[in-house]
């Protein structure tokens, strides 16, 4: 595949250099930081309030300040707010060049359109690779502090490793996805016809999950997968982990094909 390597360090530099991928990051790590808050709060609710962190009407019932419930909090936040925060950033990625009027410019260049698109992927794969190691990291260092601080039981090392581990494979899930995001990103010549096409997934996602289909639906498998979905929601097989496979293939032939047309598209 012509020019891979080069384009691959060209788009590596893009991200580098823009605020984007960063802001990306930074609402990434709020939510470790929120999760912890929350433990604190639920730890001692008077003294919350005392320290103006809680409303003197508030009630909260969001469980109990333990390790369990902080790992639930940070999976719920990488599988619900990340999936739109990933959508976020490969609709930047793909759909820059239309906003910004370079994408004649980037197929008319003698590296093949197939290992630009392959390029950018892969620099939103592993740019979101990086922050999601960077929020676990993160979230298990605040959960040590707190448990320092103020005491967090439940701990188990089993329990947070297999939480995170959950949350990790849904995330991972979850970028695979996003060729979907980046397809329509391309047909739709922007950023909001990508970011569109999220929100009407995660929206399917939330309904078919209800009605008893998400273990089908490759959108509501990353949420199946920690527990996001609840405690009654049904079990993902195999199948389940592999039609989402098999649906993150499909979104990049269905991207490297629209690129190969890509300065015929208006």
């Amino acid at each position: 595949m012509s020019g891979l390597a080069a384009a691959f360090s060209v788009e590596l530099l893009k991200a580098r250099r823009s605020r984007v991928p960063w802001a990306v990051a930074v609402g990434f790590s709020l939510f470790p930081v929120v999760g912890g808050l929350f433990m604190i709060i639920l730890k001692d609710p008077e003294r919350a309030r005392q320290l103006g962190l809680l409303g003197a009407k508030a009630q909260l019932a969001a469980g109990t300040a333990d390790w369990p419930t902080f790992v639930a909090l940070i999976s719920q936040g990488l599988v619900i707010g990340g999936a739109m925060l990933l959508a976020f950033l490969f609709a930047w990625i793909f759909g820059r060049e239309f906003a910004d009027r370079t994408v004649r410019d980037l197929v008319a260049c003698p590296t093949s359109r197939s290992a630009i698109v392959i390029a950018k992927v892969a620099v939103g794969s592993v740019w979101s690779l990086a922050i999601i190691g960077w929020v676990i990291a993160l979230a298990l260092a605040i959960g040590l502090a707190i448990d320092a601080l103020v005491g967090l039981p439940g701990w188990s090392a089993d329990v947070v490793l297999r939480g995170f581990a959950g949350a990790a494979a849904a995330a991972v899930m979850t970028i695979g996805l996003q060729t979907f995001t980046a397809f329509f990103a391309g047909l739709g010549r922007g950023y909001l016809p990508g970011l569109a096409w999220a929100v009407l997934a995660i929206f399917l996602a939330q309904i078919l999950a209800a009605l008893g289909w998400g273990a089908w639906f490759p959108w509501s498998v990353p949420a199946l997968v920690t527990g996001v979905a609840g405690p009654d929601a049904e079990a993902v097989s195999a199948g389940g982990v592999a039609i989402v496979a098999v649906t993150a293939f499909v979104g990049l032939v269905a991207t490297l094909l629209w690129w190969q047309r890509a300065d015929q598209t208006g």
